[in-house]
């Protein structure tokens, strides 16, 4: 049976690796996000334009990640690790 892609929705995660993990798994990884979000990155502090639902720091390469459903807030972005 196939996953439904509003699983991720309801999900809770404990770390970013989940959340890139998941949005690997449903096929969201290169797309596009709706609107593009403005993100710090935990690691060297720089801010940046994450545009798809998983993105890296152009500075550090920290990887972000964040599930569809979430996509509007940037309190939803979750950081998954440098080279992840």
């Amino acid at each position: 049976m196939a996953e439904n892609i509003h699983e991720g929705c309801m999900g809770s995660f404990e770390n970013g690796k989940q959340v890139v993990d998941k949005v690997r798994q449903m096929g969201f990884a290169e797309q596009f996000m709706p609107m593009p979000m403005q993100i710090k990155c935990v690691e060297c502090g720089e801010t940046f334009q994450m545009e798809t639902f998983e993105d890296k720091c152009p500075n550090c390469e920290m990887i972000y990640g964040v599930v569809p459903c979430h996509a509007f807030d940037p309190d939803n972005v979750s950081a998954a690790g440098k080279g992840y």
